[in-house]
């Protein structure tokens, strides 16, 4: 890591002043001497950064292939042509494609119509299915009707039968019948005369011949056509009463039966649903390869490179993915440096880097940390992460992409502080940070409360004052008497 002090107001001259050497003593047997050295506390800014070094990158850049194989018809670009995003760069041969898109829309088209026939007889089974389940209260009542027929009938038929009255007629020719033999009795016993006997068989024959023909006609009358039509009546409201009954009976069968036929309607109903989704995935797929036989620009930029010719055999990207052409966008550059895993908990997002380029010594570019990666790499076993950097530089700033580049991110500052240097701090017995402070002509240990500490200066946060002077101990070995800071 790289740590860099950056201290304002040019540190006054000088950001720490060397006031004076006051004494070299001799330690170690000869194996080195002790310098000490006054240092005056200043105030000054004082930043930590993080370094890396990468390549410059376009903003964005691009490797276009076709999504679809074929002959290349046309390039209608050439290398470092300035196109904007939606332009057309290329295409292929669309011919055989532009049919497979008909066919596969009138696919679509037949598998619609038949997804609309299979859901029509689906709501007409549901139809079916729920009149027949709403027809047990017809069914009852049907069957109610029919008996009410039956009995209307058979009590037409009674009523027709009676009509003659046959049982009256049938009592009179019985009582005739016995008026007759009882007469007859009468001549054999002779308890009449001959006379009364002969007259009283005569009336009583006569009696009885009238009572006979009534019953005769009584009994022609039961036989006639209007009781045989009210016979038929009631054999026909039987056969509806059975009828009736038998709908009731099968209800439950025809039920099932109906169901039987709404599943397989709803059956068809998937099948047809799954036809047309096939047939859109088909269309969607065949517009796809015929929208991606043509390459359009993604993005405004410039055409970088051109890898193939008209009338080259493109194979499916599938296969071998084939890059056609290469765009990049230079509005805005980017550095991609590669920063040690020690320092990268240090590096955040929108902090600024001052970034400086080989091929342009002479000058430093502004920059914005725009991305941390969170998947390192491993070289020479040193962990790396990359960071990108956005560069604030003009298209006439002379930096090209591929240039080799270092940057220093500001990872963190702060302005306006006491500073002294880092090696003028010591511990205690307790661990507590302290200083020597020169008073007058001696020093006297003094704890100090640190800040920030770039590896060279420190910050003191309390414990010293500006202007005051801390003493610096610094072994060195011995050299002609010589020592230095």
């Amino acid at each position: 890591m790289k740590r860099k002090l950056i201290v304002g107001f040019i540190l006054t001259v000088m950001l720490l002043a060397l006031v004076g050497t006051t004494a070299c003593d001799s330690i170690g047997g000869g194996q080195g001497t002790v310098s000490q050295q006054e240092v005056e506390v200043t105030r000054g800014d004082l930043t930590l950064s993080v370094a890396g070094n990468g390549k410059i990158e376009a903003y964005r850049e691009a490797r276009l292939t076709f999504g679809s194989a074929g002959k290349l018809d046309k390039i209608l670009v050439n290398e470092g042509d300035e196109v904007k995003s939606g332009d057309v760069l290329a295409s292929l041969d669309t011919s055989s494609l532009e049919l497979a898109v008909n066919q596969a829309r009138m696919s679509l088209t037949q598998a619609e119509a038949a997804l609309t026939q299979a859901e029509l007889a689906r709501y007409t089974a549901e139809y079916n299915l729920e009149n027949t389940r709403n027809s047990g209260d017809s069914l009852q009542l049907a069957l109610l009707n029919t008996q009410i027929a039956l009995d209307t009938a058979q009590i037409n038929l009674s009523a027709g039968v009676s009509a003659v009255d046959f049982y009256t007629v049938q009592a009179e020719l019985n009582k005739a019948k016995a008026y007759y033999d009882y007469v007859e009795l009468m001549g054999k016993e002779s308890i009449w005369n001959a006379d009364t006997w002969v007259l009283a068989m005569d009336t009583a024959k006569e009696s009885l011949d009238v009572a006979q023909a009534n019953y005769d006609n009584a009994l022609a009358g039961y036989d006639s056509n209007q009781v045989t039509l009210l016979k038929k009546q009631v054999e026909a409201a039987e056969a509806s009463v059975a009828i009736a009954q038998k709908n009731i009976d099968n209800l439950d069968v025809n039920i099932a039966l109906l169901e039987q036929q709404l599943a397989a309607a709803e059956h068809s109903v998937r099948q047809a649903e799954q036809a047309v989704d096939l047939a859109e995935y088909s269309l969607a797929d065949t517009q796809r390869q015929l929208d991606e036989a043509t390459i359009t620009a993604l993005f405004d930029g410039v055409v970088a490179r051109v890898l193939a010719e008209e009338g080259d055999i493109i194979p499916s990207p599938s296969m071998v993915p084939t890059t056609i052409l290469q765009m990049i966008n230079t509005d805005r550059l980017e550095l991609v440096i590669e920063v040690d895993e020690i320092d990268i908990p240090f590096v955040e997002l929108n902090q600024e880097a001052v970034v400086s380029v080989d091929a342009l010594p002479d000058e430093e570019f502004k920059g914005i940390v725009t991305a941390v990666y969170p998947v390192p790499t491993e070289v020479g076993g040193i962990v790396l992460y990359q960071v990108k950097i956005s560069l604030d530089a003009s298209g006439e700033s002379g930096i090209k992409v591929g240039m080799s580049a270092s940057a220093d991110i500001m990872v963190e500052k702060h302005d306006n502080v006491l500073i002294i240097p880092s090696r003028a701090i010591s511990k205690n017995d307790q661990g507590q940070a302290i200083v020597k402070v020169l008073v007058g002509k001696q020093t006297e240990e003094r704890e100090v409360v640190v800040g920030l500490d770039d590896g060279l200066r420190v910050e003191i946060v309390s414990g010293v004052s500006e202007g005051e002077t801390v003493v610096v101990e610094v072994k060195v070995k011995s050299m002609s008497g010589v020592s230095f800071f």
